[in-house]
């Protein structure tokens, strides 16, 4: 099993003389209530860096609102971020496995079909005809099996085979996990924890060094060969830790291979969450760590949707069972929440102060944001190459939503209210 992360608790709050000591105007746009004065030393967003109309305003005033510079007691307000394209540009899996690919370092499963409850006969035989047979843990010779590489990538992307049969089949809750996901941790099966990171780094190196717009061939797959932190994120990650905040990555990427990033914005090991493999004898497993009420399984639950929610009540605020699927009393819920995609929805809505959505056309997410039923979203596009205006509306009222089965609903508000079909009005 993998070790559980520990809460830190220290409160690092500036000193009494200095907080009444102090004081400032406050701009208009970023005024904290009166009764709770901006000090002159508040962490303050950098003006340099820019945001969306007046959305660094609006982070600020929820920063100056929730931090040391109002809050005198109590627990430490906690923000929360998904990683992929929220915090970096690019996703991480995708680095990750295709450095591995090129590099021969995915070791051969014992079977495919143990990879994946979910995994299809005509995917096992497409990856079995591919990848041909051998001995168990040693590296697949991706680099120059193209076929192997190939159905890896397509089934990693596309959930089929190259021949287009579906890659995974059978009942899993929509909102829980994605058998895609979930598959990836399960290929690093056999490797060391220490060995994984040890890649994750390489391919970090990698794509930060290769010049925005790279593209890489993985088989015939071409993909993003370049990753960047974005300045934005990584300035307001440093704000809310100055100013007090317990920050947090959840991901549903490897939280191996998220390890590896996540102190490049300053956020340690003990504050990233991702998909948890079980580790046997020192080595990674198939298995992956279960929440809540759901067992140890192989990802039947994952940072994912639902589970997202599951994971930081869970790890952030100690809710067990089947308590930490269900939305906590404001008290024992995230102040600030981040994401980009309907991944992240749950989680992003469940914040208190502010969510922030980055946009990046995901019906779900965007219905929420421009719904802003509780006046506390902040949409902002894509930091770097961001997408122009949606053509249409999003389907809010009649399809925006995941339902458990995968079927699509309408969107509803938490009184039962649907959320009409909304235009994109924040975009690049």
């Amino acid at each position: 099993m993998t070790t559980r992360k520990r809460r830190t608790l220290a409160l690092g709050l500036a000193g009494a003389a200095a907080l009444t000591a102090l004081t400032a105007t406050v701009p208009a746009t970023a005024a904290a209530p009166a009764a709770n004065p901006v000090r002159a030393h508040c962490p303050r967003l950098s003006p340099d860096i820019p945001w969306y109309g007046d959305n660094r305003a609006r982070l600020q005033r929820m920063i100056d609102e929730r931090g040391t510079c109002s809050r005198h007691h109590g627990p430490r307000p906690v923000a929360a971020f998904d990683w992929d394209n929220t915090v970096v540009k690019n996703d991480i899996s995708d680095a990750t496995l295709a450095w591995m690919l090129r590099h021969d370092k995915v070791p051969r499963p014992t079977g495919w079909r143990d990879t994946s409850p979910w995994l299809t006969a005509a995917a096992d035989r497409a990856l079995t005809r591919a990848c041909g047979t051998g001995a168990p843990g040693r590296p697949l010779p991706t680099s120059r099996n193209t076929a192997c590489a190939d159905e890896i990538m397509e089934i990693r992307g596309e959930a089929k085979t190259m021949s287009g049969a579906p890659a995974f089949a059978g009942g899993w809750n929509h909102r829980r996990t994605v058998p895609e996901y979930a598959w990836v941790p399960a290929l690093f099966a056999g490797l060391k924890p220490a060995t994984l990171t040890a890649y994750a780094r390489k391919a970090r190196a990698e794509n930060l060094a290769a010049p925005i717009g790279t593209q890489q061939t993985v088989g015939t797959h071409q993909l993003a060969g370049y990753i960047r932190y974005y300045a934005q994120q990584k300035d307001l990650i440093r704000t809310l830790k100055a100013a007090g905040f317990d920050v947090y990555i959840v991901s549903a990427s490897s939280e191996t291979v998220a390890e590896a990033w996540s102190g490049g914005v300053g956020v340690d090991a003990r504050h990233t969450i991702g998909i948890r493999n079980l580790v046997r004898d020192g080595r990674l497993t198939t298995g992956i760590a279960g929440c809540g009420d759901v067992k140890d399984g192989h990802g039947e639950v994952i940072p994912y949707i639902d589970g997202k929610r599951c994971w930081i009540n869970q790890e952030i605020f100690k809710v067990k069972g089947a308590e930490a699927w269900r939305q906590q009393d404001p008290a024992h819920r995230i102040a600030l929440g981040g994401g980009d995609a309907n991944t992240d929805v749950t989680f992003v809505d469940d914040a208190t102060g502010a969510h922030l959505a980055i946009n990046r056309n995901k019906d779900e997410l965007m219905c929420r944001g421009y719904d802003n039923a509780d006046g506390r979203w902040v949409v902002n596009p894509m930091f770097i190459d961001p997408l122009p205006r949606k053509s249409g509306r999003y389907p809010c009222a009649t399809k925006g939503y995941t339902n458990t089965d995968g079927a699509p609903g309408p969107v509803r508000r938490p009184d039962g209210s649907v959320v009409p079909d909304q235009r994109d009005r924040i975009h690049g």
